[in-house]
């Protein structure tokens, strides 16, 4: 779990954390209690995990409540700090969640704009480099609008994003609530169900089990790899700075899926092959952020290369040994491996 703290950060009572079990949202939990903030975690687990928080639950300040934020917000205590990250993230959960993902982005994010809004709290929205689509701009920068197919089948979470940034802004613009939009690229580390259908936990899982590496298309498609612990600073970042955004948080530095199984296969020191598959419908070719913005505004950039943050993930992997107890394998996982 991380331990990060908000570098020059603001002296938060209460924050609200929604998605709080889910893999970004219990670090954010972490990092929060460790700087000293009460935290409300409110998710209804159908992606989160309760083993996300076990640690968590107990100490002085942490609140756990399990509720699904589309249809209710039950905080008894005022917060001055409300983080939605709740929604289905991974493409095998979104696809065989479609109606519910559609619906956290946009009943849920109102939700959690008017209790900040109420509450006269800051708030900070997760949205996603997803908002880009398959992009014919690389890298992407947050002025870019995107290439995204409004009926596809990624379009339930990127049409989501899409209306929630769109619902923030306009709360900030009409109602005067203190808003801002995080676009996060491809994080990973420890935390992430081993069968959530993403690349590095997916290939990790394999490696580890010996099965072979299932990379889809030729391979050639890039991501950009940010480790938990650097998001989770950005986040925090750009929470005390006070920006409307968006700011897009990630790595600038791009890997092939192919270079991606290769090195987790050296990593893990598998005897794993490589095993190519059918690339997913509008699967993007590239996605590297530009993040100009965010070391100019936010003093912000990643410190964790890829190499060492996949050491860190593997290592958690192995003392993990049920690392997905609660989600069996997803018919969905292969292929959406490599978003």
């Amino acid at each position: 779990m991380s331990t990060v703290s908000p570098q020059n950060r603001q002296n938060w009572e209460h924050a609200v954390v929604t998605g709080g079990a889910g893999f970004v949202g219990s670090h954010l939990c972490a990092a929060l209690l460790e700087s000293g903030t009460a935290v409300t975690c409110v998710d209804d687990f159908s992606t989160g995990r309760h083993s996300n928080v076990s640690t968590l639950r107990g100490r002085p300040g942490f609140t756990l409540v399990e509720a699904d934020v589309s249809e209710e917000l039950p905080v008894e205590r005022p917060p001055d700090l409300v983080l939605h990250f709740a929604s289905p993230a991974s493409p095998a959960d979104y696809l065989r969640m479609p109606l519910h993902t559609m619906e956290t982005g946009s009943l849920g994010t109102r939700n959690a704009l008017e209790l900040a809004h109420a509450c006269g709290a800051r708030f900070l929205l997760a949205s996603t480099s997803e908002v880009y689509g398959d992009p014919q701009q690389n890298p992407q920068d947050e002025r870019y609008w995107g290439n995204v197919n409004p009926v596809g089948p990624r379009s339930v979470y990127d049409e989501a994003k899409r209306f929630g940034e769109a619902l923030t802004t306009a709360h900030a613009e009409a109602q005067g609530t203190d808003t801002g939009i995080v676009r996060l690229f491809n994080t990973y580390g420890p935390g992430m169900r081993g069968h959530d259908g993403r690349a590095v936990p997916t290939f990790v899982r394999q490696a580890l089990d010996g099965e072979p590496l299932t990379v889809t298309g030729d391979g050639n498609q890039t991501r950009s790899l940010c480790y938990v612990d650097d998001t989770v600073r950005g986040i925090l970042a750009a929470a005390v700075h006070g920006m409307r955004g968006p700011v897009n948080i990630g790595n600038p530095t791009e890997i092939t899926m192919l270079e991606l199984a290769r090195l987790v296969i050296r990593l893990t020191g598998s005897r794993s092959e490589i095993r190519f598959i059918e690339r997913p419908t509008d699967d993007p070719a590239v996605r590297c952020p530009d993040i100009s913005l965010a070391r100019d505004k936010l003093g912000w950039e990643p410190q964790v290369a890829a190499e060492e943050g996949l050491r860190r993930t593997i290592d958690w992997f192995r003392a993990d040994a049920d690392a997905d107890p609660e989600h069996a394998p997803l018919t969905a996982v292969h292929r959406s491996g490599n978003r």
